[in-house]
């Protein structure tokens, strides 16, 4: 075993790898930017070094090298899978903990890939992946597959840069579009088009090699519940296959595997129709560790650290168990924790962690990169953590992992949480009726309880009145609305995030109080705060919040929700802020201007695109809320913009 391993990641990943590396007595060192001097992996590491970026290949082995580590473990993402940077470790003396470079580049280029398995007998997707197609012979391919099809970038994955067309019309677009996002997050628009698999489920084999002939599989994970074809939720096993489509799916993985000489962790991706399971076709390849890869360490035996095993292998270890010894031990579920906002899109969010409370017990495992004082920006992927948890079945697997998501609270940055015990919920994914579409088909009722609840605005009143009063027993000095003859009503308008102010009227002290929420009748309410938790009680019930306060702003969180809060100030005491519905764009999250597709002057119908914007690896395109002139254009290509940032002024004329 190495005496020193360095980890070119950050977040999650790193931690989780420091965590593995710590067990076995390994010397941990991290790597990081400026602006993450102070995150978490940078703690939880022995040594951590400075670089520019965690895309600069020579700054971390010259990292490496400094710090004596023997090798080094990419993680996901960055320079896991640029074979360049496996190469250059080779040639640096350090050992890169995955597969050989030979590999990466087989199965990192989409269209060699496709052929490459398909010469080993691996059932591929039919399309047309020849490599150099302009856009008129892309569009031309696309139409020869047959719509619906699907436009991929040969290089990356993730989900970026894909696009689903099922009118021709909607072609050009499309491809523009995605050679753009493909060229941003990769650095080649090479496109391949494919076809549509109609009801697809999304199932990864789990493959590991070593470097004396051995090659496994470690049973399937089903990742078909997706938004913006990223993973949300994933589960081992699959509720879709049968045990001879497991087998044959393993097998042909395996095959995939030995194909590119693959050695250390891969994940074999198959699209799978829900209509005809036995049914699979090759998608890809990712020659790394996969961000699920909890779920296969908590469903299988034997018991097995992955992390461990790939550094095991990079070392030149045999595998120390056979295909036989292989089994799921009940059921394993993973939910991704994101900084975004699925009620608009899944836009991007960020913020401060203010609070931070992560689910634990039997059976719960929780990865994280997150700890209080963490900034979430715009820089990386959304995804802050991973809630894992395993049950004797299926059923039990999905209610202890909502119950663990119950548990969770992070205060000052807005997350999906919510959504997703929402989604746990679902009637088809509590039956395992699931395809990669679910999501987007049911996102309106999903996000349909994403209103604030009248005991929130309470309590937020009420927390506005603790924080006035004085204990002064002479009712003149009590902010109450005490009069002679007896107390009146004090009238607060508390504002949700992102919501309209609601008048929220309170008679009596925060610990013994009367509350009116709206137009709602009135009801006995008390609240009891201190620094980090509030409990109020509401019309007979008794709630408890995680809270936290930050300037004006109010963070109450409860059962995986989180509201922020304010006391509503009219807009004229303000100044006058230009609302949504006046021909005022504004940018719908913190990111940077990839296009302006207007100039000013020009006349723009309803709906028609302005600008589009990036962040986190995600674009969004504004459009013109109603027809009109552009009188002002502020957006620039290439200029950061923050939340709200004024793009376009369209008026009308």
């Amino acid at each position: 075993m190495f005496g020193c391993v360095l980890v070119a990641n950050r977040g999650e990943i790193a931690v989780r790898v420091f965590r593995t590396l710590r067990r076995l007595g390994v010397r941990a060192v991290a790597v990081h930017t400026a602006a993450d001097a102070g995150a978490r992996h940078v703690r939880a590491a022995d040594e951590a070094v400075l670089v520019p970026s965690y895309l600069d290949a020579d700054a971390v082995l010259a990292a490496a090298r400094a710090a004596g580590a023997a090798a080094v473990h990419p993680g996901y993402g960055f320079l896991s899978e640029n074979s360049a940077f496996a190469r250059a470790c080779a040639d640096a003396g350090l050992v890169f903990v995955g597969p050989p470079a030979a590999a990466i580049d087989a199965m990192g280029d989409k269209i060699r890939a496709k052929r490459t398995v398909a010469a080993a007998g691996v059932p591929v997707v039919p399309g047309r992946d020849e490599p150099g197609l302009d856009d008129a012979a892309l569009a031309d391919a696309a139409l020869e597959v047959g719509l619906p099809v699907l436009l991929k970038p040969s290089a990356g994955g993730g989900g970026k840069g894909m696009r689903l067309v099922r009118d021709a019309a909607e072609l050009p677009d499309a491809i523009a579009s995605a050679r753009r996002e493909a060229r941003a997050a990769f650095g080649d628009d090479t496109l391949l088009a494919e076809r549509f698999v109609e009801n697809p489920r999304h199932i990864e084999i789990q493959v590991f090699a070593d470097a004396h002939g051995n090659a496994v599989h470690l049973g399937e994970r089903e990742c078909s519940l997706q938004r913006r074809h990223q993973k949300i939720v994933e589960e081992a096993p699959s509720p879709l296959l049968d045990d001879a489509t497991r087998a044959a799916m393993g097998a042909s993985a395996v095959d995939a595997a030995r194909a590119v000489g693959y050695t250390g962790a891969g994940t074999v991706e198959y699209i799978v129709s829900a209509d005809r399971p036995g049914e699979y076709f090759f998608m890809e390849m990712n020659t790394r560790l996969q961000v699920e890869h909890p779920v296969t360490e908590m469903a299988i035996r034997p018991e097995l650290d992955l992390v461990e095993l790939q550094l095991r292998v990079a070392a030149g270890e045999p595998l120390h168990f056979a295909q036989e010894a292989v089994a799921f031990r009940g059921h394993a579920v993973e939910a991704r924790v994101y900084a975004e906002d699925p009620a608009r899109g899944f836009l991007p969010t960020g913020g401060r962690v203010l609070a931070l409370t992560e689910p634990s017990g039997p059976h719960v495992r929780v990865d994280s990169g997150l700890a209080v004082g963490t900034e979430v920006g715009g820089s990386y992927d959304p995804m802050l953590a991973k809630v894992i948890a395993r049950g004797d079945d299926r059923a039990a697997a999905l209610r202890r992992l909502d119950r663990a998501l119950a548990e969770y609270a992070l205060l000052g940055v807005p997350t999906n949480v919510a959504f997703l015990r929402a989604l746990l919920r679902h009637p088809d994914v509590a039956a395992g009726r699931l395809d990669t579409g679910l999501v987007e088909r049911s996102l309106a009722d999903l996000t349909a309880g994403d209103g604030t609840p009248p005991e929130v605005l309470a309590a937020a009143a009420l927390d506005r009145m603790l924080a006035l009063e004085t204990g002064d027993p002479d009712p003149w000095a009590v902010p109450d609305g005490w009069r002679p003859g007896g107390p009146a009503w004090t009238r607060w308008r508390i504002a949700p995030a992102g919501g309209e102010p609601v008048e929220v009227r309170v008679r009596g002290r925060a610990a013994d109080a009367v509350v009116a929420v709206g137009d709602a009748e009135p009801v006995p309410a008390t609240l009891a705060a201190d620094a980090g938790t509030a409990v109020l009680g509401y019309d007979g019930r008794t709630l408890e919040f995680a809270r936290v306060r930050d300037g004006a702003v109010l963070w109450l969180g409860r059962g995986g929700r989180a509201w922020a809060l304010t006391e509503h100030v009219p807009a004229e005491a303000r100044g006058g802020a230009a609302l949504a519905g006046d021909g005022v764009l504004r940018s719908p999250m913190p990111g940077t201007v990839l296009a302006v597709k207007v100039a000013e002057g020009d006349r723009v119908a309803e709906g028609q695109a302005v600008a589009v914007v990036e962040a986190m690896k995600m674009e969004h395109t504004v459009t013109a809320p109603a027809p009109g002139v552009v009188t002002r254009l502020a957006a620039r290509v290439g200029a950061q913009v923050a939340l709200d940032a004024v793009l376009a002024v369209i008026e009308e004329g």
